[in-house]
């Protein structure tokens, strides 16, 4: 079974425990750098429905991608170290916070070196994924300026992370993918090629996803937390 899906069932099934257990939420969440087990175990909690819902078609879509891309430890490395980055980045900025955002960001950070071209939705409109990254980057940017509930420093730092490590790999998702040659890296226009057709078949999934990542900033904290 794909880690990305055990991560989703295991974050809804945490947030099923949050609403029978309010105490839950209350000693879980990122609370600065007092208890530093919240750094991992705000990343599996999460203010409301509409906060989950967001998070976890994200997870499903990109999730599922760079897992199939990666790998599943490369995939749970992406999403732990930029979602334990993340909470750090939000300790550091806000007095609490909770939510999977800041991983789920790291998690298209690190798709956004790798299958830059791949089409999304951003804002209702079709674009490579990495121009919506842009988008998304932006906006959290404008967000640290104009708060509105949203840790947007946690999203950034995710991101940020997540790009870096797409980077350091690659080299061998290229490797990986060129069959035809098994002694050489697939050259820039081999890769577009293959991104095209890949494309094809998985345009309206990713589509759904960038959607449901661009109207992430609506998704604020019910509670006197931030949501990431």
């Amino acid at each position: 079974m794909k880690y990305s899906l055990i991560l989703i069932a295991v974050i809804t099934f945490v947030f099923v425990l949050q609403n029978i257990f309010p105490q839950i939420t209350e000693e879980f969440s990122l609370s600065g750098f007092s208890r530093p087990y919240q750094l991992i175990t705000s990343m599996f909690l999460h203010a409301d429905l509409l906060h989950l819902g967001y998070n976890m078609i994200a997870l499903f879509f990109f999730g599922l991608a760079l897992e199939g891309a990666v790998g599943g430890r490369r995939f749970l490395l992406a999403y732990f170290a930029t979602g334990i980055t993340a909470s750090i980045a939000a300790a550091a900025f806000y007095p609490g916070s909770l939510g999977a955002s800041g991983a789920v960001f790291g998690v298209t950070g690190a798709l956004v070196a790798l299958r830059p071209k791949m089409t999304v939705f951003a804002l209702g409109v079709p674009m490579p994924l990495v121009v919506a990254a842009v988008v998304w980057g932006s906006l959290d940017i404008i967000g640290v300026f104009y708060p509105s509930g949203i840790a947007n420093f946690a999203h950034i730092a995710g991101l940020a992370v997540g790009l870096l490590l797409g980077l350091t790999w690659l080299r061998n998702f290229r490797e990986k993918y060129a069959k035809s040659k098994p002694h050489n890296v697939l050259s820039d226009k081999e890769m577009d090629e293959w991104e095209k057709n890949w494309d094809k078949i998985n345009f309206y999934a990713p589509s759904l996803t960038g959607n449901a990542v661009s109207s992430r900033i609506s998704a604020c904290s019910s509670r006197q937390r931030l949501s990431t």
